[in-house]
């Protein structure tokens, strides 16, 4: 079918998609463009005249007006595709006008009636019934929007990027701002909800008890060069909510971890290459109960695996590598949002686990139930979560100098020549409190 034989809602699925397929804008590739569009058109089937909004939308690229296009919304707002999870007005945005979309600069027109924030039963997917706006405090003579998706071009040696077409994974950028002064040190003891979290999904999960005692060390630093680990785990006191970790070769202690003068017999050439550019390295900050934020102190970028700022950027957990610029302080950790996943994620396993013993012993529940729990995770990988799966949720990793994943040629974190695991001690401290209040088995070993 041609682009000019334009399909109606009368047509068949196969075509409508051809069609829709056409006016992509290539950020994605075409197994998961294809995918998130059939989904759509299948869900849109029995709703012909929101299914012809959409087509006269797309292949028109907005000239004329449309109605809103609605999908229903999901429990955690967030839709599935192709084994990854986003916003699902972000993700047809992106499909259909920017391919390069934060999450962060859509904004509804006003005659939307669904739009995402509105926080309706049913949300919008028309792409034309948003607005793409630069991100607060970056100005126009910035490379790129804070938290902009960017594949870059070439890796530190020169050498072009490897980056699969059929990669899931994406670099996110977030580069410095220099219009948001730095937050003063002396912050409060109990920080707001997480930004961008709704009022509803606050207050479902919003307490953290109180009758914990602050552990006595709040992170512990383990430094890896490839799947190595080098040298003691460094632990910084709760005393000590700032701590550095850099390159230099001065004695480690208190609220300083110093990498130089650490000795690895099996180092290689290109490891101690790697070192040298850590230089001032990087500053990590708790703020409040348990929130994180790093500023980023070398001249050189360093790369975060950061479950927040996955789902600030709209992506699942783990789906993405962010990269951060020099001079760049940005918030890598959430306690509560932390909380709220652990709870939700314990009682998924844990009904999960009693859905498939009960269908074992032949009491199979109704279709799309999971013990009352929304049908978007299957049974089987639901039971599958287990205390490692949750453990992850209270960890950073982040390397220095060298990034990984489809953008670069090393495709995890331990192909990088030198990086740093945190453990967050009050997010384990409450993971132990979910666990034994929620206790769940643990089938799967940690890789």
């Amino acid at each position: 079918m041609s682009i000019t034989n334009t399909p109606t809602s009368n047509d068949a699925c196969l075509s409508i998609v051809h069609s829709l397929m056409c006016h992509r804008q290539g950020g994605e590739s075409e197994t998961f463009a294809k995918r998130a569009i059939e989904s759509l058109v299948k869900k849109l089937k029995e709703k012909k005249d929101e299914l012809d909004s959409l087509i006269t939308a797309i292949t028109t690229n907005g000239a004329h007006p449309s109605k809103c296009v609605t999908i229903q919304r999901t429990l955690d707002g967030r839709l599935q595709v192709a084994g990854r999870k986003g916003f699902p007005h972000v993700i047809y945005a992106r499909l259909w006008r920017w391919p390069d979309l934060h999450k962060n600069e859509l904004k509804h027109v006003k005659y939307c009636q669904f739009a995402f924030d509105l926080k309706c039963d049913s949300v919008c997917v028309n792409p034309y019934h948003y607005e793409r706006v630069v991100s607060p405090g970056i100005g126009p003579s910035d490379v790129c929007p804070s938290g902009l998706m960017v594949k870059d071009e070439y890796d530190y040696e020169g050498q072009q990027s490897l980056s699969g077409t059929e990669g899931h994974m994406q670099t996110i950028q977030h580069p410095p701002s220099r219009a948001v002064a730095p937050e003063p040190f002396n912050t409060p003891t109990m920080l707001p909800p997480a930004e961008g979290s709704s009022s509803a999904s606050t207050s479902a999960f919003s307490s953290i008890a109180v009758g914990s005692t602050t552990p006595e060390y709040w992170c512990s630093i383990a430094y890896f060069e490839m799947d190595v680990q080098v040298g003691e785990t460094f632990k910084v006191p709760s005393s000590c909510p700032i701590v550095t970790v850099d390159g230099y070769v001065d004695p480690s202690g208190g609220d300083r971890f110093c990498l130089g003068q650490l000795s690895n017999v099996h180092r290689t050439e290109a490891i101690e290459r790697a070192r040298l550019h850590i230089g001032k390295g990087v500053q990590l900050e708790c703020k409040g109960e348990g929130d994180v934020w790093v500023r980023c102190l070398s001249d050189h970028a360093v790369f975060v695996q950061s479950y927040y700022l996955d789902r600030e950027a709209g992506r699942a957990p783990g789906d993405a590598v962010h990269k951060i610029y020099p001079s760049a302080y940005i918030k890598v950790f959430d306690l509560r949002q932390c909380h709220r996943q652990m709870q939700q994620q314990a009682a998924t396993a844990q009904a999960a686990a009693a859905a498939q013993a009960a269908a074992v012993a032949g009491n199979i529940p109704g279709p799309g139930s999971v013990g009352g729990i929304a049908p978007a995770i299957s049974l089987s990988a639901a039971a599958g979560i287990g205390v490692d799966d949750l453990r992850r949720l209270c960890i950073l990793r982040m390397s220095f100098v060298k990034g990984w994943g489809p953008d670069y040629p090393r495709q995890s974190i331990k192909e990088t020549p030198c990086w740093i695991e945190i453990h967050l001690h009050r997010a384990l401290q409450l993971l132990d409190e979910v666990l034994h209040t929620m206790p769940i088995a643990d089938p799967t070993p940690l890789d």
